[in-house]
């Protein structure tokens, strides 16, 4: 990894939340869920500096009392259901910019429902970026499912189908191509890519995989409850059962 980079972590979270209320700033184990993201960039002791983008006042205190380098405010119009994640991001990274006068190589992007990330999971993730020549890096967990085997679509005759026939039927699904799904714990971009691409798969994307029990990303309040639980467990020095790593 190369140490001469300059690197920008940003961490967004908007004030608004459908399937769990309120869950950026919703109390687990004591602390604010955002605050596990910042801790985690923090202690990772990889960036020369840290970012929240949010359009919560909620939101930009808490990331304030944990110390953060830059509070940034995001447009309304980036703060709606239907916003997409990327504008966000760039929004953040160039309001950061023009406030420190200087550009980032590195940008990394943690989401802040993602909390059972480890530190090493970020250092794996950056270092792919940086020493392999992918322009950016995406993270995901192995699939449990898969569109080859056990993933249907339903089609305007209401027939059933797989959602990716393969050639040759396949008899077991440890037979099909591997898949992943994303988890959108950790994104990782060099800077023109980030600005340059118009979406996030390119040709020169790469994949970090992660174990499933990192791998939560809280959605509902299922998501939530299972999230605290394996954090519980964690802060007692407790294996999750083997139940609990299929979650």
């Amino acid at each position: 990894m190369d140490n001469s980079l300059i690197r920008l972590c940003t961490i967004c979270a908007r004030g608004g939340s459908k399937g769990v209320k309120g869950k950026n700033v919703r109390m687990m184990l004591g602390k604010s869920l955002i605050a596990y993201s910042i801790d985690q960039a923090r202690a990772s002791g990889l960036f020369d500096a840290i970012a929240v983008s949010s359009d919560s006042a909620q939101i930009l205190e808490i990331a304030s009392t944990c110390g953060v380098d830059h509070l940034v405010n995001r447009p309304a119009e980036l703060a709606t259901d239907t916003a997409a994640k990327l504008p966000v991001i760039r929004h953040c990274v160039s309001e950061v910019e023009r406030i420190c006068g200087q550009t980032f190589n590195t940008l990394v992007d943690l989401d802040a429902t993602s909390p059972l990330r480890s530190i090493q999971d970020i250092h794996n993730a950056v270092s792919l970026l940086e020493t392999s020549g992918f322009g950016n890096v995406i993270t995901a967990m192995p699939a449990r499912r898969s569109p080859y085997f056990n993933l249907v679509e339903v089609d305007s005759n209401n027939s059933v189908t797989l959602s990716k026939p393969s050639a040759t039927p396949l008899v077991r699904r440890q037979d099909a191509p591997k898949c992943y799904d994303m988890n959108a714990s950790i994104y990782v971009w060099q800077r023109d890519v980030l600005f340059g691409a118009p979406t996030l798969f390119n040709s020169d994307t790469g994949l970090y995989v992660m174990p499933e029990e990192r791998s939560i990303d809280i959605d509902s309040e299922l998501d939530y409850l299972f999230v605290e639980l394996l954090m519980s467990r964690a802060s007692k020095n407790v294996e999750p059962t083997a139940q609990e790593q299929k979650v």
